[in-house]
């Protein structure tokens, strides 16, 4: 291989790493821009057809995409994604304008209990190339393997495991009857964030939070002195819980008082 061979391969690789970059963060015209780029200059790439009729796909613009998915299959006649996809837009129709994909995630809509929800990273992620199709704002799926808590997209293809700081406890929560529903908040070809939102809490967790707050360690029973540890959690985690009772309020830790050093008693 030459060196101006080197060169362009090199070149292509990262072009490509930048159009994967672009899909997954739901920037669909500027993967368009790039992915011609490439074709422009490697016209036998079939990855690079393919990613062309996604993003055409998501712009809405069905037959540039026939077009690219075609050109991928005369490459490859026997390419799974590109046969696929053609079988999909075999029905479709242009609509004639470009709509690119803004479903991004609102905080706000998420966040409506303190302990119900929170954002966990992702680790062990499949390859970019199989996250590529999954953006912000897409649904997400947790799923129990053994003692590790797996994260599918809609399609319940693999995404990655939660990270060790939240697993554990959600596992326990999930086999314990809670159910959660999750969304893409952050995908990258470096890494990818979920949020997860308890949505039914099963009465046998009643008071155990799914996600204890920052800074708050410790809680009181209302009218009582015992603090409870979460059931099963580490001594270095952070979240106790109040059980018995129908209803129970829940109160921040106040400091204690200072001892009186005198020595004396209230008589």
């Amino acid at each position: 291989m030459t060196r101006e061979d080197e060169k362009q391969l090199r070149y292509r690789e990262q072009r490509s790493k930048e159009a994967i970059d672009m899909a997954m963060q739901a920037r669909w015209q500027e993967a368009v821009e790039i992915n011609k780029e490439i074709v422009a200059q490697f016209p036998e790439d079939v990855d690079t057809y393919n990613r062309l009729g996604r993003a055409y796909m998501e712009l809405g613009r069905y037959k540039l995409a026939r077009e690219a998915y075609q050109k991928a299959v005369a490459l490859d006649k026997y390419n799974a994604i590109a046969n696929r996809n053609l079988r999909r837009l075999k029905d479709m129709k242009d609509t004639g304008k470009v709509e690119v994909e803004t479903d991004k995630v609102e905080p706000k809509k998420f966040i409506e209990e303190i302990g119900k929800t929170g954002v966990v990273t992702l680790q062990e992620l499949a390859q970019k190339e199989k996250r590529a199709s999954t953006v912000a704002g897409d649904k997400a799926v947790l799923k129990i393997e053994g003692s590790y808590l797996v994260v599918e997209n809609g399609r319940r293809e693999y995404l990655g495991r939660v990270e060790p700081k939240h697993a554990p406890r959600l596992i326990r929560l999930m086999l314990g009857g809670n159910q959660y529903s999750a969304t893409v908040v952050k995908s990258s070809a470096d890494g990818m964030t979920v949020m997860v939102r308890e949505v039914f809490q099963d009465p046998s967790q009643v008071g155990k939070l799914s996600f204890p707050p920052k800074g708050m360690e410790e809680f009181r029973a209302y009218g009582s002195d015992k603090l409870t540890k979460i059931e099963g959690e580490e001594e270095e985690e952070s979240g106790y819980t109040i059980v018995g009772g129908d209803e129970v309020e829940v109160l921040a830790e106040e400091p204690e008082e200072p001892e009186d050093d005198t020595g004396n008693e209230d008589e």
